[in-house]
């Protein structure tokens, strides 16, 4: 069996090992590989395994040997997963690896915006404390998180993740979810979004993008929340117009932002969102802790054995 990685160096820049697929067949890892190359590259291979690269209905086409695409990610809209069925090509994905990554990783935005630690380590190797005439500094608002609400929109396993750490840090919980459950109950109280943008201290985004949930936060949702809120995403870019949100921070409405995800990656430069005032982003890393993708490696490698023996697990379908 033939096995081609488009692009492996994200999930594994080397410090982790592709034993596993080797053991399985042929295999072929590239680092990248460009849109011109990847029919190319998939040549006659009957198993591909891809995280970004796009696989569209031309490369299906031209690509006759594949029977199955493994996707290194939870999102998949980057395999046209209508062709892929038409032919009979299997389709898998890796739905949960990062929850407990995600929800401290939104915890860590919240927090360097509560403490700007980089910028007073930055501060102080530069010698700024040690030709301070006081016996400390800061240089922004420090701001005590317990007391405060924090608003989660979407609370599954990652929304609830962060929902209880930050419990830990005394904050008080409200979440927003079409779907409702005891385990969510015990951590959070349930409200109408209208209520939790009106009630929040800080607002989490952890739900899908769905086209009931693209542009969430925007002018008129974002004139409902209080003033001097904190906004939280690490989930889905397009779930914010940036424009919108760059022009309330600029504005003081909403205080900060910490951004691990925007609408087109990698970043462009002129993306608001750059330019706002007390804008955090992050290169959309909430997911890449060693100990996560060693997760995904190990359920993507655990999803092309179910397939060689013919009991296929984690097959994704189109979305609604």
């Amino acid at each position: 069996m033939k096995i081609i990685i488009l692009d492996g160096f994200r999930e594994n820049p080397g410090d982790l090992s592709w034993d596993g697929f080797k053991n399985l067949g042929d295999l072929t890892v590239y680092d990248r590989t460009p849109e011109d190359k990847i029919a190319e590259r998939i040549g006659d291979a009957g198993v591909v395994i891809v995280n970004k690269t796009p696989i569209k209905r031309e490369t299906l086409e031209a690509c006759t040997n594949i029977r199955y695409i493994g996707v290194l990610a939870t999102g998949y809209n980057i395999v046209d997963v209508a062709a892929a069925k038409e032919k009979r090509i299997a389709v898998t994905n890796i739905p949960t690896y990062g929850t407990m990554a995600v929800g401290q990783f939104a915890i860590a935005l919240l927090l360097e915006i509560c403490h700007h630690a980089g910028h007073h380590d930055h501060a102080v190797h530069k010698g700024r404390w040690e030709n301070d005439p006081d016996w400390c500094f800061w240089d922004y608002p420090l701001i005590e998180l317990a007391g405060k609400t924090l608003g989660i929109i979407g609370f599954g396993r990652i929304g609830q993740t962060t929902g209880n750490v930050a419990r830990a840090l005394g904050m008080r919980i409200i979440a927003f979810d079409e779907i409702e459950n005891d385990t969510g109950k015990a951590i959070a109280e349930y409200v109408s979004l209208d209520t939790l943008f009106t009630k929040s201290d800080v607002i989490a985004l952890h739900c899908p993008l769905f086209p009931s949930t693209q542009g969430i936060i925007n002018k008129t949702t974002i004139a409902q929340m209080k003033d001097g809120v904190i906004i939280i995403n690490n989930s889905r870019g397009p779930l914010i117009v940036e424009k919108d949100l760059a022009d309330a921070l600029n504005s003081g409405k909403v205080f900060a932002a910490g951004i691990d995800v925007v609408s087109e990656e990698p970043i462009k430069g002129d993306n608001p969102l750059l330019g706002a005032k007390n804008c955090f982003i992050t290169p959309h890393i909430s997911w890449a802790p060693k100990e996560s993708r060693q997760r995904l490696m190990d359920i993507a490698l655990d999803n092309l054995k179910a397939f060689i023996n013919n009991n296929p697990q984690n097959v994704v379908s189109v979305c609604p």
